[in-house]
């Protein structure tokens, strides 16, 4: 997809998405996509699995691969014969853009007040998410400890930023804070014995892996006369 957020250069792929790429139930292989954005923001993605009954399954957070190279990976594991897709999501990541701010600006003494309150709002509206037995108290500790005007603001921030608070807001899809996340959606097909629901294998080969935006465009058939 081009837009706001490119997600390009998806793998694996095959012929530009004309076939399905090929695992073994229980192989476990990495997804990678080009990720980036305009500006300064940070961005973040996942990989949705979807399985050959349809099912949506659980999202996987990618990582960076290389720092500054824009290439972000995450492995997944197929659990079962059949045509499985998977979705490349990419979002702008305000939490990640929030602390890479706040560990310039806070040591600098550079409108720290406003970046503080920034944070708590933040992080506030981010525990408005969170269910109370995945840990909504630690993200509220850590909007309060910003709140505290009794300690200088280094303390302020380092108090806030617990293991705690860390664990519960990587868990949180932020990707439900972005309107409209980049998507990048493909297919596989998983099996045992080189087969795809039942099909032998030259025909899984020629199947269409379903690919959204490198989907061939199909040929219109002229009449005899025309």
């Amino acid at each position: 997809m081009i837009g706001r957020i490119p997600v390009l250069d998806v793998r694996p792929l095959v012929d530009c998405g004309r076939r399905a790429a090929k695992a073994v139930v229980g192989e476990t292989f990495e997804v990678t996509a080009t990720v980036f954005r305009e500006g300064h923001d940070a961005v973040a993605a996942n990989v949705v699995l979807r399985d050959p009954s349809g099912r949506v399954g659980p999202w996987t957070p990618m990582r960076e691969l290389a720092p500054g190279t824009d290439r972000w990976g995450a492995e997944v594991t197929p659990t079962a014969e059949g045509r499985w897709t998977y979705t490349v999501e990419a979002w702008s990541d305000p939490v990640t853009t929030w602390r890479h701010h706040a560990a310039i600006k806070i040591p600098a003494g550079i409108d720290t007040d406003l970046v503080l309150a920034e944070g708590a709002a933040l992080l506030e509206r981010a525990a408005a998410g969170v269910p109370k037995k995945n840990g909504r108290e630690a993200v509220l500790a850590a909007v309060d400890a910003l709140r505290d005007t009794a300690h200088t603001p280094a303390a302020r921030l380092t108090a806030a930023w617990t293991p705690a608070a860390e664990a519960v807001l990587a868990a949180i899809r932020c990707a439900n804070w972005s309107p409209a996340p980049s998507r990048w959606r493909c297919a596989w097909s998983a099996s045992g014995r080189c087969t795809a629901r039942g099909t032998s294998c030259s025909r899984a080969r020629r199947a269409r892996s379903g690919c959204r935006w490198t989907r061939p465009t199909p040929r219109r058939t002229r009449r005899p006369g025309w």
